[in-house]
């Protein structure tokens, strides 16, 4: 018998376990997806950015996230003067680049004829930024020799000083340009925009360096030396002998200070010795004759610089370090 207070055990019901089995099964699944997602936005993260995803194969690439550099260098303390040609493209489009571009990125096509109209290199080249669509292409428009439609994007074609700019805006905030002698580039774009979500598309250079590259680089580039340098670099008089096989990284990260950092990957250890020890004493002439200089004194951001650097080398990786002072980075920012 039962006792007052007490209760007999329930007997299980068959329909609730099936129900904490599907729900089990179903947080099982989304957590699954939850996971999944996170990875997939953890590889985009460490990803290159989507607009040197786009670049077509080329002998080098060039990054620039000019928004914080923007902040850093304040153009708006140094105003750009416009030449003519620049100030009408401004007046009809109402873009100017020092204000309105956020990002950028470079491929280099070295030329087999450097007198070309090209002259030793062309460039393709993505644009991100704030523009009026609409305003832009009335301008492009007006300014092209004829227009092609591809892939479902107008390329206008702009005679500039003896070549062909070809130009095609993608959405509204981002633009491809490429001069090269042919169209096939500005073609490999707008191809490459298909599968500009994916994390890690892109070209050769890229998908092969990037991983060199360090995290949160402001500015970045990866290529080889052109075969016009023969043997080695020579810089105010001395020769560096840095390899034509090599593959160099260069990048500027914000750590407090701006860091500048140049890897050289060469063909082997004895290379990326000898191109360190080369630069080691390139350095010692530099500082000795800044040392010398009346105005020495007077120019405290170089002297800087040239006190910050630092070569290490690692079997076939030799490494340059310095700080970049700010004054330098504007110098370069306002030059004519």
């Amino acid at each position: 018998m039962t006792e007052v207070g007490e209760s007999a055990a329930a007997p299980a019901v068959p329909g609730k376990r099936k129900q904490f089995s599907l729900g089990w099964r179903l947080g099982a699944a989304v957590a699954a997806v939850l996971l999944v997602l996170f990875g997939l936005l953890l590889l985009r993260k460490n990803a290159p950015p989507e607009a040197a995803r786009l670049l077509p194969e080329s002998d080098g690439i060039v990054y620039i996230d000019v928004a914080p550099l923007r902040a850093a260098i304040r153009f708006e303390d140094h105003p750009v003067r416009h030449d003519p040609d620049y100030q009408r493209f401004v007046d009809a489009t109402g873009i100017q680049f020092e204000r309105d571009l956020d990002a950028a990125a470079f491929a280099l096509h070295q030329m087999a004829n450097p007198l070309g109209p090209n002259g030793p290199v062309a460039f393709s080249s993505i644009f991100v930024g704030k523009f009026d669509r609409r305003r832009l292409a009335t301008y492009l428009a007006g300014v092209a020799r004829f227009q092609e439609d591809y892939a479902g994007r107008q390329i206008y074609s702009i005679p500039v000083e003896g070549r062909i700019d070809r130009v095609a805006i993608l959405d509204s905030h981002t633009v491809a340009v490429s001069n090269t002698p042919t169209a096939e580039q500005i073609h490999s774009i707008l191809d490459r925009e298909r599968t500009a979500a994916l994390p890690f598309t892109g070209n050769t250079l890229l998908s092969r360096h990037y991983k060199d590259v360090p995290l949160f680089s402001l500015a970045w580039g990866i290529g080889k030396l052109g075969a016009g340098f023969g043997d080695g670099v020579q810089f105010l008089g001395f020769k560096i002998p840095l390899s034509v096989d090599a593959t160099f990284v260069g990048s500027l990260r914000w750590t407090g200070a701006l860091r500048l950092r140049v890897e050289e990957i060469a063909p082997n250890a004895a290379a990326a010795t000898l191109s360190a020890d080369s630069v080691e004493s390139l350095l010692a002439i530099a500082r000795t004759a800044e040392n010398a200089l009346p105005n020495a004194i007077t120019n405290p951001d170089t002297k800087s610089l040239l006190d910050s650097v630092e070569i290490e080398h690692h079997q076939e990786r030799a490494v340059l370090t310095a700080t970049v002072p700010l004054g330098v980075l504007q110098k370069m920012a306002v030059a004519p």
